[in-house]
């Protein structure tokens, strides 16, 4: 069994980009500058953002930080996300969700300026994605995908199963797995929770990628010997023993099923660390002009 250590894999990444953003600096070229919007105190959100502030910096990039109150109004978000779009200094910028209740994550999403949308969720970006056009990648899934590449996983021909279908990680990354290309040229099954037989088509899976957020919902008895499990579940559970007061627990129940798999992805330290630098790299092809003129 191989451990897919994502927290080393994107800090050698953010080497890579921090060596390029050099380069284009000496050569007088404009340091990628990349936004963030953040709304209200969420816990999980703010953590991230801090993450995603810290890895601008490891990266040589600029950053902005824009915070708001969570009783912001909606137009109000939609100006700024406008302003960040005719800003000329700011290649990419993201509005981190989730959103408050009272405001319209969709028409936010659709606000931002597809070619500045280095998460990867407008429309323009997801169906380019689909259709196997240049894009900016959403996050985890570009994540995913180049974790399955720099560790060697045999992806062509192999049985995919992506257990959840959202828009942020179970659909686009079962695009890009049944894409052709390395990685890629997979055999996808989407399953959700009005599959029948789930354990018997896991149980068939040569790789699993679970993306369901519930935790533990991956268990030995749904995994075949030799398989490459994917876990993308990011749960705050209580741990009392935790100064935080709580701990992150994903999808698969890793140590039972571990001893099964030829590569697996801990949570934490899996994934996680490899959304950030997904992040990153679109902010540098952003930087670069290199999708969108």
């Amino acid at each position: 069994m191989i451990k897919i250590d994502g927290k080393e894999t994107a800090a050698n990444i953010k080497a890579e980009i921090a060596a390029e953003v050099a380069g284009m600096v000496a050569r007088g070229e404009k340091r990628p500058h990349l936004a963030a919007i953040l709304v209200g105190h969420d816990g999980g959100s703010e953590t991230y953002v801090a993450s995603k502030v810290k890895a601008c910096e490891e990266c040589g990039f600029k950053s902005t930080l824009i915070r708001f109150e969570a009783d912001i109004d909606e137009q109000t978000l939609l100006d700024a996300v406008d302003q960040l779009n005719r800003d000329e200094d700011v290649d990419g910028f993201i509005v981190q969700l989730p959103l408050p209740p009272h405001i319209s994550e969709q028409k936010v999403i659709e606000a931002i300026d597809y070619r500045k949308d280095v998460d990867g969720f407008h429309p323009i970006n997801v169906g380019r994605q689909s259709i196997g056009l240049p894009c900016f990648h959403s996050a985890t899934p570009a994540g995913i995908m180049t974790l399955l590449e720099r560790y060697n996983v045999p992806t062509k021909g192999a049985n995919c199963v992506v257990l959840g279908r959202s828009n942020i990680v179970g659909k686009p990354v079962a695009t890009l797995m049944m894409q052709k290309g390395v990685p890629g040229d997979a055999t996808v099954t989407v399953c959700h929770r009005a599959t029948r037989n789930l354990k018997e088509i896991c149980r068939q899976a040569d790789i699993i990628i679970a993306a369901m957020g519930v935790p533990g919902f991956v268990t030995a008895d749904m995994v075949k010997e030799g398989a490459t499990v994917i876990d993308v579940g990011t749960t705050r559970v209580p741990d009392a023993t935790r100064k935080s007061g709580f701990r992150l627990r994903g999808d698969v129940e890793f140590d039972e099923v571990a001893p099964k798999c030829a590569y697996i992805t801990p949570v934490p330290g899996g994934v996680g660390p490899m959304t950030i630098v997904s992040l990153m790299r679109n902010t540098l092809l952003a930087g670069q002009k290199a999708i969108y003129k």
